[in-house]
């Protein structure tokens, strides 16, 4: 496959057509502002997943806002919106759908489930079986859902923003590795700071919560989702975001005995397109390597297995990203 060098690219021209379409991100955030409090970085990773058409696992503790953003994102771009509440007696035909009869045509008939829209919740997908994760997961790698031996697509945006509580680990269904993989980014949340705290408490104390504006369309955002593929990632930014992956594979001798596995080839090409979307975010035309240091812990934190060893001192994976980071040679 050949390298495209930057003489094939006008990076002027392109810089300034992605200034002027990319736009329409700052006034996102200022919708997503007047709802959600404290979190930009649950807000920039539902748009690196919009923009990259990738998914999201989000951890955090109830009361963070995470059904509110996504429902706000959801508002904010004219898109359907669908929360599914895993529970242990889910079941596959509770997410994606089924046929039932019809006895008035006397045939049976298809009933699409929640999976059937542009942003899905799945609320803590760690509390239903392998079998439902199963089906979830198949819908976003297929972006289609078979019901009775036909296929049917999914809407276009499609994104699948999942969560998992952090301190409950009584009667749930950790996601098997190979499933966690197919999650562009694995986000942690935490408690707000005092004055943001205390923002959201004036917020849900007025008559009136506020809402968003609906200021785009769906269709805008797949042009968009065109647009960030081209942005321009140089030859040494791929080698870099490479060595970042590789770090995970052949480990610095500080982290051999901590690290059982690392990054697979879907953390090298997630990190790629969350660089592109960052660039674009950022209204460039091209990938610098803080795009790449901005997004690798939430690219890979999921995707690095821990020995009992690193368990046994207390290392987590964020602390071995980071120094990851901090040893490979920026470019």
């Amino acid at each position: 496959m050949e390298q495209i060098t930057s003489s094939e690219y006008n990076i002027a021209e392109l810089n300034e057509k992605i200034e002027k379409e990319s736009a329409f991100i700052e006034l996102i955030k200022v919708e997503m502002s007047k709802v959600i409090v404290g979190q930009p970085q649950m807000t920039d990773a539902l748009l690196i997943g919009l923009l990259s058409d990738g998914h999201i696992l989000l951890e955090g503790l109830p009361g963070l806002a995470k059904t509110l953003a996504i429902n706000t994102l959801g508002e904010i771009i004219n898109a359907k919106f669908n929360r599914v509440q895993f529970t242990p007696d889910l079941l596959p035909a509770d997410v994606i759908g089924t046929l039932i009869y019809n006895q008035r045509k006397e045939e049976f008939v298809v009933k699409k489930g929640p999976i059937f829209a542009n942003f899905v919740l799945a609320d803590e997908i760690n509390r239903s079986p392998a079998k439902v994760q199963s089906a979830l997961l198949e819908a976003m790698q297929e972006k289609q859902v078979t019901i009775g031996g036909e296929t049917y697509p999914l809407p276009k945006p499609f994104l699948v923003l999942a969560t998992q509580n952090p301190i409950e680990q009584e009667g749930t269904y950790p996601l098997p590795e190979a499933q966690v993989d197919r999650f562009m980014l694995k986000v942690k949340l935490d408690y707000p700071n005092k004055r943001d705290e205390q923002k959201i408490m004036r917020a849900n104390l007025l008559k009136e919560f506020p809402v968003a504006n609906t200021i785009l369309t769906t269709e805008k955002i797949l042009e968009a989702r065109n647009l960030v593929k081209e942005v321009y990632v140089d030859e040494k930014i791929e080698q870099y975001i490479v060595d970042l992956v590789f770090a995970t594979r052949e480990p610095f001798p500080e982290h051999k005995n901590l690290i059982t596995f690392g990054g697979s080839p879907r953390a090298t090409i997630a990190l790629a397109k969350a660089g592109k979307a960052i660039a674009f975010m950022n209204r460039r035309g091209y990938v610098i390597p803080e795009d790449i240091r901005s997004v690798a812990a939430d690219v890979l934190r999921h995707r690095i297995g821990l020995t009992y060893e690193a368990e046994a001192q207390e290392i987590n994976s964020d602390q071995i990203i980071k120094e990851i980071i901090d040893k490979v040679q920026v470019p």
